[in-house]
C-alpha cells in the first residue's frame, strides 16, 4: 500500500508491513532505540513503492539511510537473512563508487564507473535503492551549497540517470536528468522553462482540443483508448535541440499527446487514424513495436501538422507497454563493442525482469538462487591511481592493465603494485582492486612476454602490441634475437643438436632464416618448436616398431631396487630386465630407445641421448624399438640447471614456483660467481612426465634475473 505520509520512525514502518517482514527480524527491529526516519527516508520509500519493490529493499533502504542501524543488527540476524545483507552490502559497495566519482579529475570514464558498479553488486534490486535515495536527494538540494549541488547533479548524470535509462524506468529517468540539468546549467534550465511557460495556455488549449478529437475518432472505431497529455522534459527538450541543432520553436514534440490501447493490433489501427486527421511527418516516424529500444521500451512514435502548421507528437503503446515503459523492465545492461548482447547479461535481465515486474507465484528464494548465477561475470573492472576503470577480460594480468592504460607504458612497464602491494608481472587483479604500473624511464616489451607458458599476457590486445613493436625491428636484430630463443629452448629440452627440417615442414616455414624471424616477432612460440621435434621423434619410432606389438614388460625380481628408485614399465620388451639410463634420466613422454647391455638387462636412454646414441652407433644389432607404457609410478628423476643473476630471494623464487608445480625437490647445490654476479644452482626433481617438466622449465626461466632453466643429460 503506498505512503500517505512518510513514517514517522522504524516501528511506524513496521507497523504497515502486515507481516511481510519476518517476524525474528521485526523483533530485533523493535528492539533498537527509537529512531527519528531521516528526512530522505518518506521520498525514498514512495518512489520504491511506485517500483513496486519488496518490503526487503525497502527495509534495505531504512537501515541503509538511518545512522547506526546496521550496527545493531546482530550479525546471525543479518545471516539469516541473507537477502537483506547482499542489499546493504551492495549500497556500501556503492559508496566506494560515489568516492571514486569525487575524486576523478573531469567528466571522462562514467561509463566505467557504471560498469564497476554493477560488477561489486551481487543484488541489482541495490540500483532500485540507489536511483530512489538520488532522487530524493536531488529534490532536497534547493538550498544546499552551490559545490554541493554540482557534485550530486554531476554523479546522477554520470550515474544515476543512465542506469535509469537503461532499467528504462522513464519516470525516475526523466526527474534525475531535469534535476541534474537545473543545477548544471540553471540559465540554460531556465531559459527552456520560460520558452515554455510562456505560451503554456495557447498550448494546453491546443492539447485538449487534439486529445478530444483523437478520443471521439477512435471510439467511432470501436478502440477503446485512454488519452491524455504527455509532460515535456526540459532536459530532453536542450538535448534535442543541440542534437538537431535548431530552435525551441522547431521542436515537433513541444505538443505531446499519449494513447494507450488494449492491443498491438490497436496500435496500429490508431496510428492509420490519426494519420488521417493530421498530415504526418514522414522523418518524424519511428516503430519502436516492431524494432524495441535496447532497454526493451516499445511504441509508435509520429508527428502530424495541423490544418493551421502546428505540430504535435503522438505516442501510442498498449496499456503493458506503458507499464514497462514507466516501472522499467532490465532488457538491456551492456553491449559488447560488436553491438551484441552477451549471454550473461541475458540471464541478468531474465531475473532483473522478474523482480521489476512482480510477478506473483515466484518463489522468491529461487529468484535469488538464479539471480547469483545471473550475475556471473565475464570482465574485472579495475582502478588506476586517479580512480579511472579499466575493463578487462577475466584472467587479464597487470601487464594487460598496463597496455590497456596506454601502449608505451605497457612497453615500459617493470612491475606493478595493487592495492599497495608489489605484484609480479603475471598478477591477475580482481574486480575494485587499485592497480599501479611501475615504469622506467626508457625501456622495451621482452621477448618472453609472449610465450603463452608464461603468463604475462592475456588479451590478445596486449599481444599484439608487444608483436608491433618487434615488428619494427630491423630484420638482422630479429633473426639474431630469434636464434637466441631457439637455442635457448632447444637447450632447454635437451635437444640442441636436433634436425629442424621437421618443424620447418610442420610449421610451414620457407627457411630456418624465415623461422628465427616468426619466433623473435612472437609469431611462432619456442615450445611449439620443441612440440614439434618430441612429437616427430615419438612417430619416428612408432613406425619402426613391430606389426605385432610386443606385449609390456613387467619388472622381474631382483636382488636390488631399481637405481631410479621407481618401478615403471616399458612396451616392446618381454621379459627383460630394464632399467632408465642415469645419463639422461628419461621420462614418460621423452622419445625414448632401448639398448640391450651385457647381463644388466634393456637400458632406456632419450632418442637425443649422446651416450645412447654412441652405444647404438658402435652395436647397433643391440638396439631395441620401445615406447611407454602406463607406469606403475608417476615420478622420475632428473636434473635441472638453473643459471641466474645472483640476487635476494633468488633461491625463494625458484622453490615457490616448483612448488606451486607440486613438484619435490630431491636435492639442490649451488655456486656463485661472485666476479659476474652470476649463479648456478643444481636441482634434482621428482617429476610426472615430460609435459610437467617443459612446463615448469617455462615457468623457471620466467622468473626475474633467470637467464636458463634447462634439462641436464
Amino acid at each position: 500500500m503506498p505512503l500517505t505520509t512518510p513514517p514517522a520512525s522504524l516501528a511506524d514502518w513496521l507497523d504497515r508491513q502486515d507481516g511481510a517482514v519476518p517476524a525474528e527480524l521485526i523483533a530485533v527491529l523493535r528492539a533498537a532505540p527509537a529512531v527519528t526516519a531521516p528526512a530522505l527516508l518518506g521520498p525514498t520509500l514512495e518512489t520504491l513503492q511506485r517500483l513496486r519493490a519488496d518490503s526487503e529493499v525497502q527495509l534495505a533502504a531504512i537501515v541503509h539511510l538511518t545512522p547506526g542501524l546496521r550496527e545493531r543488527l546482530p550479525a546471525d540476524t543479518l545471516k539469516k537473512a541473507s537477502g537483506l545483507a547482499l542489499l546493504l552490502d551492495g549500497l556500501r559497495a556503492a559508496e566506494q563508487v560515489w568516492s571514486l566519482h569525487a575524486q576523478r579529475e573531469g567528466r571522462g570514464n562514467a561509463e566505467g564507473l557504471r560498469r564497476l558498479l554493477l560488477a561489486i553488486i551481487r543484488d541489482l534490486r541495490v540500483v532500485l535503492i540507489l536511483l530512489s535515495v538520488q532522487l530524493a536527494r536531488l529534490r532536497a538540494a534547493g538550498k544546499s551549497p552551490r559545490e554541493e549541488q554540482i557534485a550530486l547533479a554531476e554523479l546522477t548524470a554520470d550515474i544515476h540517470a543512465p542506469l535509469a535509462n537503461r532499467l528504462g524506468i522513464w519516470q525516475l529517468k526523466w526527474e534525475l536528468e531535469d534535476l541534474a540539468f537545473r543545477y548544471l546549467q540553471p540559465e540554460t534550465y531556465q531559459r527552456i522553462a520560460k520558452l515554455l511557460d510562456e505560451k503554456r495556455t495557447g498550448r494546453e488549449r491546443f492539447i485538449e482540443e487534439a486529445k478530444q478529437k483523437i478520443r471521439d475518432t477512435l471510439a467511432e472505431a470501436g478502440i477503446h483508448a485512454d488519452v491524455a497529455g504527455r509532460p515535456k522534459h526540459i532536459f530532453s527538450i536542450w538535448k534535442k535541440m543541440t542534437r538537431k541543432g535548431v530552435p525551441f520553436s522547431e521542436l515537433y514534440d513541444i505538443r505531446a499527446v499519449r494513447v494507450l490501447v488494449d492491443d498491438v493490433a490497436d496500435c496500429y489501427a490508431a496510428l492509420g487514424l490519426v494519420h488521417q486527421m493530421w498530415t504526418p511527418i514522414a522523418s518524424e516516424f519511428d516503430d519502436y513495436i516492431a524494432q524495441p529500444k535496447g532497454n526493451d521500451y516499445r511504441s509508435l512514435h509520429t508527428a502530424l501538422v495541423d490544418p493551421e502548421g502546428r505540430t504535435l507528437e503522438v505516442q501510442i503503446r498498449t496499456h503493458q507497454m506503458h507499464e514497462h515503459a514507466e516501472l522499467g523492465v532490465a532488457a538491456h545492461w551492456r553491449y559488447k563493442e560488436g553491438g551484441k548482447a552477451e549471454a550473461s547479461f541475458e540471464r541478468k535481465v531474465a531475473w532483473m525482469r522478474q523482480l521489476l515486474e512482480g510477478r506473483e507465484g515466484d518463489d522468491e528464494n529461487a529468484l535469488l538462487a538464479g539471480f547469483n548465477t545471473a550475475l556471473i561475470e565475464d570482465r574485472v573492472y579495475l582502478l588506476t591511481p586517479r580512480g579511472e576503470v579499466i575493463d578487462l577480460p577475466q584472467n587479464a594480468t597487470v601487464l594487460d592493465f598496463a597496455y590497456a592504460v596506454h601502449t608505451e607504458v605497457g612497453h615500459r612497464c617493470r612491475g606493478a603494485k595493487v592495492n599497495g602491494r608489489i605484484v609480479p608481472l603475471d598478477f591477475r587483479p580482481a574486480t575494485g582492486d587499485r592497480v599501479e604500473i611501475i615504469t622506467s624511464k626508457t625501456g622495451e616489451p621482452r621477448r618472453d612476454w609472449l610465450l603463452a607458458a608464461n603468463g604475462f599476457l592475456a588479451t590478445g590486445r596486449a599481444r599484439d602490441k608487444v608483436r608491433a613493436w618487434f615488428h619494427k625491428l630491423d630484420r638482422a636484430r630479429n633473426l639474431q634475437a630469434g636464434k637466441d630463443l631457439l637455442e635457448k629452448e632447444l637447450r632447454r629440452v635437451a635437444m640442441l643438436n636436433a634436425d629442424l627440417a621437421p618443424v620447418l615442414e610442420k610449421l610451414r616455414v620457407d627457411s630456418l632464416d624465415d623461422l628465427h624471424v616468426a619466433l623473435a616477432l612472437g609469431d611462432i612460440g619456442p615450445s611449439q618448436v620443441s612440440r614439434t621435434l618430441h612429437d616427430h621423434a615419438q612417430a619416428l619410432l612408432l613406425a619402426a616398431q613391430p606389426a605385432k606389438p610386443v606385449a609390456a614388460a613387467k619388472p622381474v625380481a631382483r636382488s636390488r631396487p631399481p637405481t631410479d628408485g621407481s618401478r615403471f614399465t616399458v612396451e616392446g620388451v618381454g621379459n627383460l630386465l630394464v632399467q632408465l639410463a642415469r645419463c639422461c634420466q628419461p621420462v614418460p613422454g621423452d622419445a625414448i630407445i632401448g639398448y640391450l647391455t651385457r647381463g644388466r638387462g634393456v637400458s632406456i636412454h632419450r632418442l637425443s641421448c649422446a651416450s645412447g646414441q654412441r652405444l647404438v652407433a658402435t652395436q647397433p644389432e643391440r638396439q631395441l624399438p620401445v615406447n611407454w607404457g602406463q607406469a606403475a609410478s608417476s615420478r622420475y628423476e632428473v636434473n635441472v640447471l638453473v643459471r641466474a643473476y645472483d640476487r635476494k630471494w633468488l633461491l625463494k623464487d625458484l622453490t615457490n614456483v616448483i612448488a606451486q608445480a607440486e613438484i619435490n625437490i630431491l636435492s639442490m647445490s649451488s655456486r656463485a660467481d661472485e666476479a659476474r654476479g652470476l649463479a648456478e644452482i643444481k636441482l634434482v626433481l621428482k617429476v610426472s612426465d615430460y609435459e610437467q617438466l617443459s612446463e615448469l622449465l617455462g615457468k623457471l626461466d620466467a622468473v626475474p634475473g633467470v637467464q636458463d632453466a634447462r634439462r641436464l643429460g
